[in-house]
């Protein structure tokens, strides 16, 4: 197992410390400075020589000509140590990942990012997910991306925060309107308006029309967002009330087994899957200039979310089964009910012999005959609505400090939220194209959906209500215009609390449950200029979160619970709690050209992870997990010589289990019952390194200014090799029988071009072509039991092996996994009305 040790940290640091001696004195005269807002709300920012960390930054214009859809495909492509997994397989549905953290809109996925828009947290209260079709790109004018595990962003900032600042009529005056069409059958318009008056009154609107059928069968997505800010500002105060609402339609089909996707790479493993989100927010925010050295700043804000799934999945409790045959009594029972055309056949090549059988789930139903294991289908639905509001503050003090220059900002917040979640599996078969039927017939105790037989209820019907209090304060101090220290922390005390509507406190398996997690979260840096062209900077952070309403409701291994939306009874979790530490150099080889170089290291203790249960297939619970480990080496690279611009980020990324455990693991070969094809576990030892984690991440950009009106633009992103989830241990080998699949994706690159042509002084056309080369390749994997042939032509349910013949009945496992998109080509034009 690797570490870093400091003496290496040093040697690295005196090695670039000695190579750029050279070029400072040369350098010293042309100084730059980029100045970046280090707090959540919007206030006064700092210089980036005083800030111990590698931050980094954009605004419209880098968004605007990445020609990106949304900020997550933004930082997929230009940011460093940023990768996606498109688990979900819909382009505004990512995973994004940064050093080895995750903000995901998929309830389950361990969240380890916060999100802010204009100082208000967009991570929802049920899960701490991100849903990233909520953030219109539009209304962005600027974004950071702050590493390490800052307590100043609040809970959820284990491996970072990213903070956007939304445009107004101060800084975005004037009406466009852009248009696109491409492949995929996309079809989108934005229109964005901005204005002030002499009165200091000041406007923004924007809104976004999307649809698109997608590049998968069956996926489309239908995306409406709207975005206004109404503001008025008058010598010390500025004040805005920004108002956002979406309401989108997204499917996304997830991961397809290897063998399917090799067949026909458009296609999708079942259907549908359907998510409804709709979300209204209103955030009023403010700041006052009490005097030469005092601010105050702060927002109030409130916003509803209701979302909506519909997934269609294989009954993993079928698999077992010997489905195929109607005996008499199952025929009986169709023919009572009124139904025809199913199959009569007794015997010979035709004894009801469907490849998928319909007829034997819906007879089972009928008579109430463990249809868990006779239906093939499922069709799990969820609905959940979400409230939250609240409020924070700060003041901050420009006053010396010991006769130094020194800059204190301290604060409170207060949020509370409230949450409904209901969800339902119900029973139905598969059909030829592998879409779901659903009968009259639910998952709610009947007998055969666990692989022992025992019964399963997949209803939950969940109220849950968190309320967090914090005070936080940060303080910078420059002993002289070289040294800046900087010393911060964060107070935070969430109260927890479920009422289960259906199992009410005492009954078995109650998802009732009050709970109290607090905590201080300490920082500490410096950063110290070496020289005007060069500087360096350490530091150290903490910062934790608390289990949300779905891990406590989910916490049981004698009740395991189906992801993404099921939940059963608890014992108690505790709250994860990640230590960072941070160091580098940032430097200047000329006014237009800077480099940064950093290590980084993070171990998060009680990870919050969800295990496979050990008998009950696709079912599984939240559990604490000993510590993990991201470390990792960053280089960068931002340059302009004339009409060309270009920039390079490297990241080494090692991200490891620090604690032994065992899991379920029954799609992984090294499983404890060895080839039976039964559930089993699989051991993990310190060292392993954690699924979808790719060890080298590398970006290359560059943009080249033909004329005043001709601009084009190429980006290459790289990734390494990534061990599929269930192959926790990195022992999965394919045995090209019960187990396929080699339990690792490729590494892949993809690149990306884009032009644009201005044809007049306001209209602009527009030429963006990802997946250049038309590569194929996989963003994430997942083992799991494949319910299909290789062509997904026909059913296949056989006894798991161990029940008769092993030989003649193995149950197969394989390799899922994420494809990522063909070539994809799309025109706009932007038209510029004033």
């Amino acid at each position: 197992m690797n570490t870093f040790r400091p003496s290496w940290v040093a040697l690295a640091v005196a090695a670039v410390c000695m190579s750029s001696g050279a070029m400072a004195q040369d350098a010293a005269e042309l100084p730059v400075v980029t100045i970046v807002g280090t707090m959540p709300i919007p206030s006064l920012s700092q210089p980036l020589s005083e800030i111990p960390s590698a931050v980094q930054t954009a605004n419209s214009t880098d968004i605007a000509n990445s020609q990106a859809l949304d900020l997550s495909s933004f930082m997929n492509q230009r940011l460093g140590g940023v990768y996606v997994n498109e688990v979900q397989g819909n382009p505004h549905q990512m995973d994004v990942n940064y050093r080895g953290f995750t903000a995901s809109p998929l309830l389950g996925t361990p969240q380890g990012l916060s999100v802010y828009m204009d100082g208000m947290r967009m991570n929802q209260p049920f899960g701490d997910v991100v849903s990233w079709d909520l953030i219109p790109r539009s209304a962005i004018q600027n974004m950071t991306l702050m590493p390490g595990s800052n307590p100043l962003f609040g809970l959820n900032t284990l491996g970072g925060a990213v903070a956007v600042q939304t445009k107004s009529g101060l800084t975005s005056p004037g009406t466009s309107v852009q248009t696109t069409l491409g492949s995929n059958q996309r079809r989108s318009m934005e229109l964005e308006h901005g204005g002030r008056n002499d009165k200091g009154l000041h406007w923004f609107v924007t809104g976004n029309v999307f649809n698109e059928e997608g590049w998968r069968e069956a996926s489309p997505s239908r995306v409406r967002q709207a975005f206004g800010k109404l503001g008025w500002k008058d010598g010390p105060t500025d004040v805005a009330l920004t108002m956002s609402h979406a309401n989108n339609a997204l499917t996304g089909n997830g991961l397809q087994e290897e063998r399917m996707l090799a067949n026909d790479y458009r296609s999708v493993y079942t259907k549908p899957d359907e998510t409804h989100n709709r979300s209204t927010l209103l955030n009023l925010t403010g700041k006052h200039v009490i005097d030469d050295n005092t601010l105050f700043a702060g927002n109030a804000y409130y916003r509803t979310m209701r979302t909506r799934t519909l997934n269609g999945d294989v009954n993993e409790g079928s698999l077992d089964q010997s489905v195929y045959q109607l005996s008499a009594a199952d025929r009986a029972a169709l023919q009572s009910a009124g139904y025809t055309g199913y199959p009569t056949a007794t015997s010979g090549l035709n004894k009801t012999n469907t490849p998928f059988p319909m007829w034997r789930c819906i007879a089972q139903a009928l008579q109430n005959d463990e249809p868990g294991e006779k239906c093939t289908g499922l069709l799990n639905r969820t609905s959940t609505d979400q409230s939250n509001h609240g409020f924070s503050g700060q003041l901050t003090l420009l006053d010396p400090l010991l006769g130094h220059r020194n800059q204190f900002t301290g604060g409170m917040g207060y949020d509370t939220n409230r949450t409904k979640f209901e969800q339902s599996s119900q029973l139905g078969y598969v059909n030829p194209d592998r879409s779901i039927t659903g009968i009259n017939a639910y998952a709610d105790g009947v007998t055969g959906g666990n692989v022992d037989g025992t019964p399963f209820d997949n209803r939950v019907n969940l109220k849950g209500q968190a309320t967090t209090w914090s005070v936080f304060a940060t303080d910078t101090i420059s002993l002289d215009d070289r040294w800046h220290v900087t010393l911060s922390g964060r107070y935070n005390r969430t109260h927890v609390s479920n009422q289960d509507q259906i199992k009410p406190s005492g009954v078995a398996g109650s998802l009732d449950g009050d709970y109290v997690y607090q905590r201080f979260n300490p920082a500490a840096g410096l950063a110290f200029a070496i020289n005007p062209a060069l500087s360096t900077y350490v530091g150290y952070s903490e910062s934790s979160r608390t289990p949300t309403s779905i891990e406590l409701g989910c916490a049981d291994p004698a009740n395991p619970c189906k992801l993404p939306n099921a939940m059963a009874g608890d014992p108690p979790l505790k709250q994860v709690v990640t230590k960072s530490w941070e160091a580098g150099l940032r430097g200047s080889l000329s006014k237009d050209t800077q480099w940064t170089a950093g290590v980084f290291r993070a171990q998060s203790a009680n990870d919050i992870l969800f295990v496979a249960a050990p008998n009950a297939n696709s079912f599984g619970y939240f559990k604490n997990f000993g510590e993990t480990l991201r470390q990792g080496i960053e280089l960068g690279l931002n340059s302009k010589q004339g009409a060309l611009s270009y920039g390079a980020h490297y990241t080494w990324l090692q991200a490891t289990y620090q604690s032994a455990e065992t899991l379920g693991g029954a799609a992984n070969s090294s499983n404890d019952l060895h080839g039976s094809g039964l559930d089993g576990n699989i051991a993990i030892k310190a060292g392993d390194t954690m699924p979808l984690t790719p060890k080298q991440i590398l970006k290359l950009h560059g943009d080249y200014q033909w004329s005043d009106a001709w601009r084009s633009g190429v980006g290459v992103t790289a990734f390494g090799s990534m061990y599929a989830r269930g192959n926790e241990n990195n022992q999965h080998q394919a045995n090209g029988g019960n187990y396929l699949g080699s339990g690792k994706t490729a590494g892949y690159s993809t690149v990306n071009f884009n032009t644009s042509y201005k044809s007049s002084r306001d209209t602009t056309w527009l030429m963006n072509i990802m997946n250049l080369f038309n590569r194929q390749y996989a963003t994430a994997a997942q083992l799991g039991p494949t319910a299909f042939n290789a062509n997904g032509t026909q059913f296949v349910a056989r006894p798991y092996a161990g029940v008769g013949n092993p030989a003649q009945y193995p149950l197969q496992n394989s390799m899922f996994v994420a494809p990522g998109a063909p070539r994809s080509v799309w025109l706009s034009m932007r038209h510029n009305f004033n």
